[in-house]
């Protein structure tokens, strides 16, 4: 199991988990220390040329009981950089539909000499059902609605590439925030480096109970909108909902879309993330999408680099390594 005995804001220089299963979890110093990490390997990242075999003779399985394209491609592509094999599991086909339990798949994986397993899953709880009965590592690359730490920590680099320190930041999270595990491990990192989270989107799907976890809830995006330094455009997820949350696609874009008018209405130098898959004319507008204020391809690069550098922590040694050009 993952364990630390650093204190919530030490500046941690090694790496003590062996699993990755939340942010929640996490030290203010073992987040820093995967960002540091991270930006040490974003030649690598941006460069296939630039492969950095600090993981050669180690094997990385993708585990993806749900659809992936940035997430599974990107963590290919980390471990593929660092000198690691790979293995894509898909669920169809496998012994799973043979009766085989999802547990005992992974033990299967783990006996042919598997190193770490990478998971997704729709059961929030699933990364640490294997963590507890697996002895290699666990990566959470989505659990349901529960966690996506990697996901925000790339967002967080983003912003953090951007603005330096978090402390004292506005950030806010658009959209569907009670099905969001983009929101969840967003709201524990950027809290836990100093930013202020304020939560917007309809009440169907963000709850007041969210500032018993120290953020600031809205309902009014024009009203929050002149104070926020970053703004992160949440996708609506219509696959976790049993009834629609509100009457019309076109009614939510028009009090929540990002768009020309309500750029106008925000500081002129506002960051306008999205984890993607991005909606455009729901979400966000194809001008603003397109525009200067926008980092969301610099996420998907910075996705890259981030799971290098966690990656590397976890199987590496723990400590970051500077790669050489």
């Amino acid at each position: 199991m993952s364990t630390t005995t650093l204190p919530p804001d030490a500046a941690a220089t090694t790496w003590t988990r062996r699993d990755l299963l939340s942010l929640e979890e996490l030290t203010a110093g073992e987040i820093r220390l995967i960002l540091d990490t991270a930006v040490t390997f974003k030649d690598a990242a941006r460069h296939a040329s630039h492969k950095v075999p600090l993981l050669a003779g180690k094997t990385v399985a993708n585990l993806f009981f749900e659809n992936s394209t940035r997430t599974r491609t990107s963590f290919n592509l980390a471990a593929r950089r660092l000198g690691a094999d790979t293995v894509d599991f898909s669920p169809s086909g496998s012994s799973l539909a043979k009766g085989e339990t999802f547990v005992d798949t992974a033990k299967n994986l783990e006996a042919m000499g598997i190193d770490c397993v990478v998971v997704r899953h729709h059961t929030p709880g699933t990364p640490q059902l294997l963590a507890q009965n697996l002895n290699c590592a666990v990566i959470n690359a989505g659990d349901g609605p529960h966690e996506h730490p990697t996901q925000a920590l790339l967002d967080i680099l983003t912003i953090r590439d951007h603005r330096g320190d978090l402390k004292g930041l506005n950030v806010a999270l658009v959209g569907d925030i009670a099905h969001s595990r983009t929101a969840r491990s967003n709201l524990w990192g950027l809290q836990k480096l100093g930013a202020h989270v304020i939560l917007c989107g309809p009440t169907t799907l963000v709850s007041k109970r969210w500032e018993e976890l120290g953020a600031e809830v809205c309902h009014d995006l024009d009203q929050v909108l002149p104070r926020v330094d970053v703004v992160n455009l949440l996708r609506i997820q219509f696959e976790r909902q049993v009834t629609p949350p509100f009457p019309s696609v076109r009614e939510y874009a028009l009090l929540y879309a990002m768009n020309k008018e309500r750029l106008a209405l925000a500081k002129k130098d506002i960051l306008i993330l999205a984890p993607g898959p991005i909606n455009r004319g729901v979400e966000v507008t194809p001008e603003v999408a397109d525009g200067p204020h926008s980092v969301i391809l610099e996420q998907v690069t910075n996705g890259v680099a981030v799971r290098m550098a966690v990656l590397n922590l976890i199987l590496g040694g723990g400590r970051a390594a500077r790669p050489q050009s």
